[in-house]
């Protein structure tokens, strides 16, 4: 039997973020159908992780909910600063898990605001992993006792 984790992205990512960073988050996120153009290991991005599951049998309270706006983040002398707000929380198998890394690298260069960034969590545990992303990366994180990087 799988083991299952609860996955949350609660990030910013800057305004002038490529397209093609923009159109793979979308994806993931279940908004557009085709692979796209720019990712280049289809090996490391089998499937979308972050299309949100509707099945009546979830594991997580709450169940899968994911959301991608362009929103204003402050009013400056020469205009309004946008930031693109992700927040993804999803319930994944293991198997999932070996690509967290290949997304973490997808969007850690684009972050806008450094720190916090998310977290995952065994369903049956308390403690969660935070991922911190800083300076275009992101701090290591471990799953099952293994750096993922």
């Amino acid at each position: 039997m799988s083991e299952r984790y609860e996955v949350v992205f609660s990030c910013y990512l800057r305004d002038d973020t490529p397209e093609w960073v923009m159109t793979a988050l979308r994806w993931h996120l279940g908004m557009v159908a085709e692979f796209p153009e720019g990712l280049d290991d289809q090996d490391e991005y089998l499937y979308p992780l972050l299309v949100p599951d509707n099945y009546a049998n979830r594991r997580v309270p709450g169940g899968d909910v994911v959301s991608l706006r362009r929103e204003v983040q402050e009013f400056t002398s020469s205009g309004e600063r946008y930031e693109w707000e992700l927040f993804a929380r999803n319930h994944w198998v293991d198997d999932s898990m070996l690509y967290l890394r290949g997304l973490l690298d997808l969007l850690a260069p684009h972050i806008a605001q450094p720190g916090y960034g998310g977290h995952f969590r065994h369903i049956s545990d308390t403690e969660v992993a935070v991922f911190h992303f800083r300076d275009g990366t992101y701090e290591p994180i471990k799953i099952w006792g293994v750096d993922p990087r």
